[in-house]
């Protein structure tokens, strides 16, 4: 199950990556928001991130202006990887080496197409494991989560 939640200012992004993850067959929860009205990132990620960090989903995407305030966010929860990625690059090596869960999203940064490849990239990558386990595993065992 994949967490959905935007702020307003990834509102738009939000509902088309519905309707991919519907073409995908991919279940997903929506967290909000419900409209582009101005709102608060917080109040959406996390609500989404406590239902990965419970068990509830095993991934999220998380949209707003830029990516950074959804990631900030989340990464407070325990068991939550979070990364804010602009090209699919990036997204291939946060999943390949630090097994990120959550993908956040810049709508202001990135054009649909390039959002679209980013998530179909998030979604497939598997993670590397390997000497990358250890790291990965200090992530939450070093901090106060």
């Amino acid at each position: 199950m994949i967490a959905l939640a935007s702020d307003h200012a990834g509102f738009a992004y939000k509902d088309k990556t519905k309707v991919l993850l519907g073409e995908m067959l991919l279940p997903f929860v929506d967290f909000g928001t419900r409209s582009n009205e101005s709102t608060d990132y917080p109040d959406y990620a996390h609500t989404a991130a406590v239902a990965i960090s419970n068990g509830e989903c095993d991934r999220g995407i998380f949209i707003c202006g830029s990516g950074i305030g959804m990631s900030i966010v989340a990464n407070k929860h325990k068991g939550v990887r979070a990364a804010a990625c602009e090209t699919v690059e990036a997204v291939e090596l946060s999943r390949k080496h630090n097994d990120a869960n959550v993908l956040c999203l810049g709508e202001r940064l990135v054009t649909w197409d390039e959002a679209q490849a980013i998530i179909r990239t998030f979604l497939k990558t598997e993670f590397e494991g390997g000497r990358h386990e250890p790291r990965v595993a200090k992530i939450h065992s070093l901090t106060s989560c």
